[in-house]
């Protein structure tokens, strides 16, 4: 089952319902029915004296939780102490699941179930298994095996799989490296050709070799992530460095050319 709080220290998404003398009370987004509390202490550093000129109505924010009440159902929330980058962080998270909720209609749609019952079906299963159900999306549009790899079974898996190419773009980023490759021997040509290749070799990361000046080349790759891309970056160049030193070669890598 999913939440039905928050917990404390975790990042929420709320609409501000209220905001009048010592304080603004709040609905949480992603916990329907449930409600927050924000003391003016908590909306911004130093002292506000008067708390519309930082929260109103109507408006979406992203609160830190400060404690939470179960038996009471309520929410003790910061807006002070969310900063910028983890406010673009969690709204852009939010906007995911909405569309995520959305998503999981549409399968519902095509094999003839409602929302709550594919989440009872299929969906709290993948939230457990992937985080979260755009993740789930997200996987299945990068890998459409990754569901049967992990265990799932239904007729439900071929339309999640559509609905998922049809709808997500997978995000990407592009990182560069440069590598000098040299080889004395007779068929040097021939072994800094394999070298190069096998920076090149396929899997599911897109590496390209360029060729710069002799002795030099870029290697751009597009990857999931910087994390991914440094790694395979770094895998590929140093196979190629490997090879081409044990055929009489040279190689060298570099970040950026001095």
């Amino acid at each position: 089952m999913l939440k039905e709080l928050p917990e404390k220290g975790e990042l929420v998404v709320c609409t501000v319902t209220k905001a009048k003398g010592f304080g603004a009370f709040v609905e949480l987004e992603e916990y329907p029915g449930k409600k927050g509390f924000i003391h003016i202490k908590e909306v911004a550093p130093g002292w506000v004296k008067n708390i519309r000129d930082h929260v109103r109505e109507g408006q979406r924010i992203v609160c830190k939780v400060m404690d939470v009440d179960p038996s009471k159902g309520y929410v003790d929330l910061s807006l002070k102490r969310v900063n910028e980058h983890q406010k673009r962080e969690k709204i852009q998270q939010w906007k995911n699941e909405q569309k995520a909720k959305k998503l999981l209609e549409m399968v519902g749609e095509k094999i003839g179930l409602s929302f709550d019952e594919c989440l009872k079906e299929f969906g709290y299963e993948l939230v457990k298994k992937f985080g979260s159900l755009y993740t789930a999306f997200e996987e299945v549009a990068r890998n459409e095996k990754v569901l049967e790899e992990e265990g799932f079974e239904g007729e439900w898996i071929e339309y999640f799989i559509d609905v998922a190419k049809e709808n997500i773009v997978i995000p990407f980023v592009e990182i560069k490296g440069y590598v000098e490759m040299n080889c004395p021997t007779p068929d040097g040509i021939k072994h800094i050709k394999k070298a190069l290749e096998l920076i090149e070799e396929k899997n599911e990361v897109e590496i390209q070799v360029k060729y710069v000046s002799a002795p030099l080349y870029r290697v751009e790759v597009k990857a999931p992530d910087y994390k991914i891309a440094e790694k395979e970056l770094k895998s590929k160049i140093e196979k190629a460095i490997e090879y081409i030193k044990k055929h009489g070669g040279y190689g060298k890598f570099m970040r950026e050319i001095k």
